[in-house]
């Protein structure tokens, strides 16, 4: 998407880069609104106080109506939501998968209040981390809700009441996303739930229906189930995972998720669904027509997507627009038609990801301040924090057969895998796809444990445009997970060691 690249070395810290600037004006990364707060040392922005950068949904003064910082990802997306995938992984494994392992256990019982106050002690002491690092850094905080008042003015109504007001010569959009409504189903987050209500339900649920086979509603699906819900998750495509997961890695973790208790229904698609009763009911047939069903449930969370959040900003007051599915318009550079305002993240193109949104805020300051950045959008990489895990980085094979690129494909299964078999944690392959000539690598596709982790291998080769040869002629420590990746590479060029 960047048509200007710096150099590595330069596009290391946003930081560094935003420190340099006499007053940036940044807000913390928000899913839903425009948001701020001012720290206790400074006063309330002013009209007469011209910002250098203010920066609406992202990071130095920030404009945060939440009351937390750290956005949709730290409050209520990943960080919460890996603290309940964590510890119902830990109770299931207690419940089912001590005796193998000659662990004699007594009654296991779930404690849910204790499981949600763990949760909710990470995110606190997280996002008062932030805070810490606004105070340490004269980071600007203000808590309120913002709109456009103009293009360089930025009103904000105050939590605490009050309005007040910032002027910035450049300005950051980075609003986030938020989650995308079913039609006919009217979303309290007790009966009908997105995944904010996924990651705070006050029992566990004794039916359960997902609306939305993707990253989210596996995860928080897969969550309940662990906890002893009856889980269905219906699933418009023909694979679950989302259409960038590869197929044959999702074929995998699927008949992995089964044996855990998950039921699924492809290729399916809900046409209508009823909230009025205490019992949620949808009406699901096959996507293509097909005989209708009713599914009923006490809960049923909506996750088949997430829209950017940019509804209510003031765009109307400085003429800026968004396209048929709500996301900014900007150039390489970040810019929307007005120069000074730039877009990073959920509310603009690319995956929904935090760490993109990162990578961009680092690339969008440099550009503001070096003239330059760099964000390498082939190498964004992607994990579903089910057990086991799912992680992929690069194009799939149905990408590349689209794209008529001749590729060659190895495969080592941790079924083969001396640490994993003396885990006693098995399920899963590492894969790759190379280029049929060069044997440079074009994908990494990982189901497996620790599959998170090891990904990061396989963005950094893919940054640097490694071959699968390069990894396989890599030592990697004996013995370890890592060792399937580096045998599914040999696989690719040549013949697996161990398989």
């Amino acid at each position: 998407m960047l048509s200007r690249f710096a150099p590595r070395a330069a596009a290391r810290s946003a930081l560094h880069a935003q420190n340099q600037a006499a007053h940036i004006v940044r807000a913390t990364p928000v899913t839903c609104m425009f948001q701020a707060r001012i720290s206790q040392r400074r006063g309330y922005a002013t009209p007469a106080e011209e910002r250098d950068l203010v920066i609406i949904g992202g990071g130095v003064t920030c404009i945060e109506k939440r009351g937390a910082l750290g956005g949709t990802c730290l409050n209520v997306g990943c960080i919460p939501s890996k603290s309940l995938l964590n510890n119902s992984h830990l109770y299931h494994q207690i419940l089912h998968d001590t005796k193998n392992r000659g662990i004699d256990v007594g009654e296991v019982k779930l404690n849910l209040a204790n499981m949600m106050k763990a949760k909710d002690t990470s995110v606190n002491s997280l996002t008062k981390g932030i805070e810490f690092l606004f105070k340490k850094n004269n980071v600007e905080y203000i808590k309120g809700t913002a709109a456009f008042a103009d293009e360089y003015t930025v009103a904000v109504n105050l939590v605490d009441g009050g309005e007040t007001s910032v002027r910035g010569k450049n300005i950051f959009i980075a609003t986030g996303s938020e989650s995308t409504p079913f039609p006919g189903l009217t979303i309290d987050e007790k009966k009908v739930i997105t995944s904010t209500g996924a990651i705070a339900l006050e029992k566990v649920p004794k039916k359960m229906v997902v609306i939305g086979g993707g990253i989210i509603g596996l995860e928080m699906g897969s969550v309940w189930c662990r906890l002893g819900a009856d889980v269905t998750v219906v699933e418009f495509l023909g694979q679950i995972g989302g259409p960038g997961m590869d197929a044959e890695i999702s074929k995998n973790i699927k008949k992995t998720l089964e044996k855990q208790g998950m039921k699924f229904k492809l290729n399916t698609k809900v046409v209508k669904g009823d909230d009025s009763a205490e019992i949620v009911k949808l009406d699901v047939e096959a996507a293509k027509g097909g005989k209708p069903e009713t599914l009923e449930a006490d809960v049923v969370l909506v996750a088949i997507g997430r829209r950017p959040y940019t509804a209510g900003l003031g765009f109307e007051n400085i003429g800026l627009e968004t396209d048929n599915k709500g996301r900014l318009i900007i150039d390489s550079e970040y810019r929307t038609k007005l120069p000074h305002i730039r877009v990073i993240g959920d509310c603009t193109f690319g995956p929904m990801l935090a760490h993109k949104a990162e990578e961009e805020a680092v690339a969008a300051v440099e550009f503001l301040t070096k003239n330059y950045g760099h964000v390498n959008y082939n190498a964004i990489p992607s994990v579903m924090y089910t057990h086991p895990e799912v992680a992929w980085v690069g194009q799939n094979e149905a990408e590349l057969k689209e794209a008529g690129v001749k590729y060659k494909v190895g495969t080592f299964p941790f079924s083969a895998n001396s640490r994993a078999k003396t885990n006693q944690d098995s399920d899963g392959m590492v894969k790759f796809l190379a280029d049929a000539e060069t044997d440079r690598i074009l994908g990494v596709h990982i189901v497996g444990p620790n599959a998170g982790e090891m990904i990061a291998e396989g963005t950094l080769a893919l940054e640097y445009g490694a071959s699968t040869e390069d990894i396989g002629r890599t030592s990697h420590a004996h013995p370890t997970l890592a060792e399937a990746f580096k045998e599914a590479a040999m696989a690719t060029y040549g013949k697996a060691i161990h398989y």
